[in-house]
């Protein structure tokens, strides 16, 4: 794939400038409308749920947990964001009860308990909520062949991306070749599967190479630069994850191509973990982003009110 350029052959544009706000520090995030519900109060109302249901995680429980959810999901804060998804209040509502029925603990789930899930799935309402008026990826061809998606590896070999990855084998000697690499180096590379899609929205990548560079100033030298495990989903995709046992919510912002997931747990091994942990916060705090603890890897979704500034950054340091 091929990003346009004013000229033939001419070089991309010098590195733009952070989209973070002056000195990483966050700038106050736009007050909520009457129209919009309150993210910090719905936040806030998530973290006093998930306390409860803690103490409610034993299996005897069940009647207890939904009888708890029946009540605190209709709290306006949280009401407010669950009616405006897709599925409504009553179709959330439903989902999540399903998921928490269906749920089974396995190495392969982001969700390591009942709490887990359900802080996955309500915090990722967001990012419905925000694209819910976004068409879906239904399938592995519309993902590789939308114009929406650019080429990550044509980025990559030119050196544009400040953050690595790694594609998914898709052989059985790709797959061993992973296999010895692993054997022989257990920690050069976060243990993931790798990307299905090498393709991205173009706001996203702005959104990845802006922490990439932050990471890289705020982390001490050697420090490797920043991973992404994962970015747009077909829904096809999704649910095949889904069926391996992965904590893969439908609907999902990856399947809108707003979402990425970026490697957190092994970036402790270089003391730098809370320092991107704190990189992302801020740029929730200003309503960038929105972002999903799901333990060895954060989801992170671009706000809507973020969406042109970033395309115009990708735009500019691209030289388009």
């Amino acid at each position: 794939m091929r990003v346009p350029s004013r000229s033939p052959g001419q070089q991309p544009g010098p590195a733009v400038a952070s989209t973070a706000p002056a000195h990483r520090l966050p700038t106050p995030a736009r007050r909520p409308s009457s129209r919009e519900p309150d993210l910090a109060a719905y936040r806030a109302a998530v973290a006093e749920l998930l306390v409860e249901v803690g103490a409610l995680a034993d299996a005897p429980s069940t009647a207890a947990r939904q009888m708890l959810l029946d009540q605190r999901l209709r709290e306006p804060a949280i009401a407010a964001v669950l009616d405006a998804t897709p599925q409504g209040f009553v179709g959330a509502r439903e989902t999540l009860l399903l998921e928490m029925l269906r749920y089974q603990p396995n190495a392969r789930s982001s969700a390591g308990d009942l709490t887990a899930l359900v802080r996955i799935f309500l915090l990722s309402r967001i990012d419905v909520m925000w694209w819910r008026d976004t068409p879906t990826f239904h399938t592995d061809t519309q993902v590789n062949s939308s114009i929406e998606l650019i080429d990550l590896e044509w980025l990559r070999r030119r050196g544009l991306l400040r953050f690595r990855y790694q594609g998914q084998p898709v052989t059985v000697l790709g797959r061993g070749l992973r296999a010895v690499r692993r054997r022989l180096r257990p920690d050069a590379a976060p243990h993931t599967a790798g990307l299905m899609f090498r393709r991205a929205r173009r706001e996203i990548v702005a959104l990845l190479n802006d922490v990439g560079r932050e990471l890289a100033l705020a982390a001490p030298p050697g420090t490797p630069p920043l991973w992404v495990t994962s970015l747009v989903r077909s829904a096809e995709h999704q649910y095949r994850l889904r069926r391996l046992g992965y904590a893969a919510m439908v609907p999902s912002g990856h399947c809108l191509g707003y979402a990425a997931d970026v490697e957190m747990a092994w970036f402790r091994r270089f003391g730098v973990r809370d320092i991107l942990a704190g990189l992302l916060l801020a740029r929730q705090e200003a309503g960038e982003i929105n972002v999903v603890d799901e333990g060895q890897a954060w989801h992170v979704c671009v706000a809507p009110a973020a969406c042109q500034r970033f395309r115009r950054a990708f735009e500019a340091e691209m030289g388009v």
